[in-house]
């Protein structure tokens, strides 16, 4: 084993992230690592890369326990991250720089990394004077430069265009297929399913609140893969599946506490009305294809319109409840009327802002968001608030004073 985690725990503002985390990378594989935004993803991979501690648990690499920045790991991250005053062989090069590599090999091996990752001939050009794709490409070679022997990436393909994405991936794919880098192991971060069925090995699963590792889901396909063959289609499902699995008892308590998925009324209604088109019932992959919704996008979704009793979603599919068809098919006014009611009966801090704006007439923005944050870090407080005001105020359940950021009742 070149990595293990081992019941890895997480908190942050007393807000529990990873709970009971066990992992192990071994020598030539590329995992990915998947769950639902918000779920501790990027948490876990910074806690293996030793930039953050863990609260319970340990990390080792090549059997050494981390606790701090080691060598022999380095990370892409989902943002280019480069120094925009340094020349693109100044920014490869940083990073032998601070391991006290000397200047000209630095340089040399510098080049030797731009070279590998396609880019001979821009040594001397700024970040600016680059496209996207070409400048997680220099993220890349700044990474590979150091000669990782685990290399993490954390949505690094995410911030590009599908097209680049996909030639970013081959070509890295093609290296690490033909033995070009130094690297024995990848773990990756991906919100991208099929992106992980085109490259892991394996993909684990992300699941629960704190999340813990749930799911392993071998990939056995040969390299090349194509997107188009039923074994790749197959395993696409499964993680979806994998992925809207909830288990009753953390479907309950996602209900009683506060965190709201973020989902504006628009794009809930328009998700309804495909569904309803696609008679009633769909195949979460195929709905995701067809509204060109990535799964950080598409799951919030299903999150409301499940806990608002618009939809049912479970073994990667999803359903329109008789609410959720009569929602999609209503119009405008009825729409906000049938929203109004199931906020108020499905949502209890829906309820409970309701209630005492009716019986206090305002209530300070303060005053909700310290309950709030009773319950979550003051991130995820604020987000939820701003849920609830949005939904609120368009079924007509409550007004904002934004000058004085209070809540009032809506007007008649």
């Amino acid at each position: 084993m070149l990595l293990t985690a081992r019941n890895v725990a997480k908190s942050f503002q007393g807000y529990p992230v990873l709970r009971g985390v066990d992992l192990a990378l071994r020598e030539g594989e590329i995992v990915a690592l998947l769950g639902r935004s918000g779920g501790g993803k990027s948490t876990l991979l910074r806690i293996l890369a030793g930039l953050i501690p863990p609260d319970e648990g340990e990390v080792r690499f090549k059997g050494r326990r981390v606790e701090g920045p080691v060598e022999g790991m380095a990370m892409v991250f989902q943002t280019f991250a480069l120094f925009p005053w340094l020349t693109v062989l100044e920014n490869v090069a940083l990073g032998l720089e601070a391991l006290g590599v000397r200047r000209e090999a630095r340089l040399s091996r510098a080049r030797e990394a731009i070279a590998l990752i396609g880019l001979r001939g821009f040594e001397e050009a700024l970040p600016k004077e680059l496209s996207g794709g070409m400048r997680q490409r220099v993220g890349f070679a700044r990474a590979l430069v150091v000669e990782p022997e685990l290399l993490l990436l954390d949505e690094a393909f995410s911030a590009l265009d599908p097209l680049t994405a996909e030639g970013l991936r081959g070509d890295f794919l093609d290296l690490w297929l033909a033995g070009h880098l130094s690297t024995r192991a990848v773990l990756m971060v991906t919100h991208n399913i099929e992106e992980a069925v085109a490259m892991a090995d394996r993909a684990l699963v992300l699941q629960g609140s704190p999340a813990r590792i749930a799911q392993e889901i071998p990939i056995p396909l040969a390299h090349p893969r194509d997107p188009g063959d039923p074994r790749f289609r197959d395993l696409v499902d499964r993680i979806y599946e994998a992925l809207t699995l909830k288990e009753a008892v953390e479907r309950r308590l996602e209900e009683e506490v506060l965190r709201l998925p973020e989902a504006r009324v628009g794009a809930l209604a328009s998700l309804a009305e495909a569904i309803a088109r696609l008679g009633g019932r769909a195949d979460l992959p195929v709905l995701a294809e067809e509204e060109g919704l990535e799964v950080d996008e598409l799951f919030p979704l299903l999150e409301a319109l499940e806990l608002l009793g618009f939809a049912r979603v479970e073994r990667g599919d999803v359903e329109l409840t008789p609410a959720g068809r009569a929602w999609a098919e209503a119009d405008p006014e009825e729409r906000k009327v049938m929203f109004a009611e199931h906020l108020l009966r499905r949502i209890p801090l829906m309820a409970r802002l309701h209630r005492l704006l009716l019986e206090r007439r305002r209530l300070p923005e303060e005053r909700v968001l310290a309950w709030l944050k009773d319950h979550l870090p003051e991130p995820e407080a604020r987000r939820v608030l701003a849920v609830i005001l949005e939904w609120g105020r368009y079924a007509g359940l409550l007004g904002y004073d934004k000058r004085g950021r209070i809540f009032l009742p809506s007007r008649p």
